[in-house]
């Protein structure tokens, strides 16, 4: 079959469809009922939801009580060793966190390997959902050594910066190795997330280190893939020198 053969699904076409009537309806502004988008299309209201499940994911619509509305721009976030509040007010948005759960407990042999302490020494357990403007973004779960940072529990704000709290007692972030994966939302982190179970995910693992290369801190984030992106510069690597 040539590719000319190739025919786009109904349900592509009329999601191209939509978008064009996105840009004219403007942010927030909610979208026509499936009825009347199925009659102004010529399809089935069937091809409509996979229409609009389409955008869904793509960020391009969101879900606002029992209707669907155009939503703003993804939060475009550097990707860098920094703090996501400084991270997101630079870009004029406002930063949020909820907190999930605080607590101590003892390291498993891989974290504390990974944070290069003895197994069943203490741990602190930092679970937060991260928020622009006031809505979910993220899901960010931190593991620290209590022996490094033993007043955390006692004197750390949950709704401000831990970067801003662990420079304040003297430690300074030098370098961290991240690994970032596609996953789907399991049924926990969709309910904090405020979305669908099975929605598409953006998963880091982070471990960041001090300039003595001690371990601060492990760090998974879940970024919601409808609401959020990830920017980089990328630069050419330098040519080795000639012998």
């Amino acid at each position: 079959m040539s590719t000319a053969e190739i025919r786009e699904p109904k349900y592509r076409v009329v999601a191209d469809h939509l978008l064009a009537l996105l840009d004219e309806l403007g942010e927030g502004v909610a979208i026509p009922a499936e009825r009347e988008l199925s009659q102004r299309f010529g399809v089935s209201r069937v091809t409509v939801r996979q229409a609009v499940q389409e955008l869904l994911v793509a960020g391009r619509l969101r879900r606002q009580g029992r209707g669907t509305v155009v939503a703003g721009p993804k939060v475009a976030q550097q990707l860098v060793l920094g703090s996501y509040t400084e991270g997101l007010g630079e870009q004029g948005r406002r930063p949020g966190r909820r907190l999930v759960r605080i607590e101590r407990e003892p390291a498993g042999a891989e974290l504390a390997a990974e944070l290069e302490i003895a197994e069943r020494d203490e741990v602190i357990l930092l679970e937060r959902v991260l928020l622009a403007d006031g809505h979910p973004v993220g899901l960010e779960d931190t593991r620290m050594p209590l022996a490094r940072f033993p007043q955390l529990l006692a004197e750390f704000d949950p709704a401000t910066s831990l970067y801003a709290y662990v420079r304040a007692s003297g430690v300074e972030f030098e370098t961290a190795t991240e690994r970032i994966e596609t996953v789907l939302a399991a049924p926990r982190e969709a309910m904090l997330l405020e979305t669908n179970p099975g929605a598409p995910m953006l998963l880091l693992n982070r471990l960041s280190y001090d300039p003595e290369q001690r371990p601060i801190e492990r760090v998974r984030s879940l970024f919601r893939g409808d609401r959020f992106s990830f920017v980089t510069t990328l630069r050419r690597p330098e040519s080795p020198s000639p012998p």
